[in-house]
């Protein structure tokens, strides 16, 4: 990369007023002063000071998709279970992930995972509603009325407010695929317990726009494409 175009990429510098300040002397490679715009730096190796001070780059957020399994918890530290991290190890300063809202011990499915916390907050506030559906199998068969009860929102127990509408596919009368349009604690069991069942597997398959990669077997994960990232801004 030419030194100027770095310094306007990681300073407040125009192309103009970064050839000035190459020229004036305040621009440094390795601690030697610059003598064109035009030399070619390397980022990653080289050290790069503006009026003594090292240019710091940013490294760029990651953002991951799961395909988390039964066992593991969306923690970053748990003394009793394995974490979904702990599937994560050849991955460079793993400490720094965090899970986008959680899914239980015993959930499989779709996990968003990132370091970027304003992506993941963006997901997961009240105010976006961002669609996720579940896969659900059901202890018993479900009841006739059931779409429209999840199209009219449901009161939960220990809960005033209804949910919000959400949309109820029924593949059998014990499997149907759940959408919901937020994150109440514990919802979609809570909102079967209300129709008088019981949920006994549960598998998210999509946040959003963006469904779980059919090619990520349980425990494996990928890196979301830039499509991905930015379909779950919207």
């Amino acid at each position: 990369m030419r030194l100027d175009k770095f310094l306007c990429d990681h300073t407040q510098l125009t192309r103009s007023l970064a050839t000035k300040a190459i020229r004036s002397s305040r621009v440094t490679v390795n601690y030697s002063k610059a003598k064109s715009g035009s030399i070619k730096v390397l980022p990653d190796t080289d050290t790069i000071q503006l009026d003594n001070q090292t240019i710091q780059i940013e490294a760029p957020h990651r953002y991951y998709m799961m395909n988390k399994p039964k066992g593991v918890v969306c923690a970053n530290d748990d003394a009793e279970h394995p974490l979904v991290f702990d599937l994560m190890q050849n991955e460079l300063n793993v400490q720094k992930f965090h899970t986008v809202g959680r899914l239980d011990k015993d959930t499989t499915g779709l996990l968003l995972i990132t370091d970027d916390g304003q992506w993941s907050h963006f997901i997961t506030s009240p105010r976006h509603h961002q669609p996720k559906t579940y896969r659900t199998k059901l202890a018993e068969p479900l009841v006739k009325d059931a779409e429209e009860k999840i199209k009219q929102g449901i009161v939960l127990k220990d809960d005033i407010k209804p949910t919000l509408p959400g949309e109820l596919k029924r593949i059998t009368d014990v499997e149907i695929l759940l959408t919901i349009n937020e994150g109440r604690y514990h919802q979609v069991k809570r909102m079967m317990a209300a129709l008088g069942n019981r949920v006994i597997e549960l598998h998210r398959e999509s946040i959003g726009n963006v469904t779980l990669d059919v090619k990520l077997a349980e425990g494996e994960y990928r890196q979301l494409t830039q499509t991905e990232v930015d379909a779950l801004k919207k």
